[in-house]
């Protein structure tokens, strides 16, 4: 685990996204990002227990109109949605490794809900591309069994810390959970 200030999460989870754009600009201290699997979670959001499409479409849309305020890009949902994010968390987890975590991150997660494409083979390696990374690379190394058992490594001891759901910020021992508690991770280190 990071011997400082973390931000875990998942690229599978717009939430994740919104505050990934933000996390840069908002933490007054470098902050390490830890990808982990958030179905591995205790208190995982999946996106698709929802009563009716109507409900679904009030909480989607939430996340639309987060995105217009803070002047992203339009949201567009990948399709499938929700998607499995095992692979582009492995991937997530290579970068890491070669330190491209945030550049990695944040393309996979402009990939995912600004061109709305589910985060599959193709998706990881255009990601992969925007950022520099070689998609050979990329492809062999979120395929060793090590950066499997680095990516279960971290959820084990995300969880472990207290992490209930991603995103979440991790300082000085306190958890913040979502986007709401940003600032208040900020204002500990401010």
């Amino acid at each position: 685990m990071a011997d400082g200030p973390a931000f875990f999460f998942d690229l599978g989870s717009p939430d994740a996204y919104l505050l990934a754009e933000r996390t840069l600009a908002t933490m007054p201290v470098a902050t390490e990002w830890i990808p982990v699997l958030a179905t591995e979670l205790p208190g995982a959001e999946t996106y698709d227990a929802f009563r009716c499409e109507h409900e679904r479409n009030i909480v989607l849309g939430d996340f639309v109109a987060a995105a217009t305020r803070r002047g992203l890009q339009p949201l567009r949902w990948p399709d499938p949605f929700p998607f499995d994010s095992t692979l582009a968390m492995r991937a997530a987890t290579y970068a890491r490794q070669i330190g491209r975590t945030v550049a990695f991150s944040l393309a996979a997660f402009r990939q995912a809900f600004a061109a709305g494409r589910a985060l599959d083979e193709d998706g990881v390696l255009i990601a992969a591309a925007a950022c520099e990374m070689h998609p050979a690379a990329l492809t062999k190394g979120a395929e060793l069994g090590s950066i499997a058992e680095r990516l279960e490594k971290a959820t084990a001891e995300a969880a472990a810390a207290g992490v209930l759901d991603v995103p979440a910020v991790v300082i000085d021992g306190r958890v913040f959970h979502g986007d709401r508690e940003l600032e208040q991770a900020a204002a500990v280190r401010a």
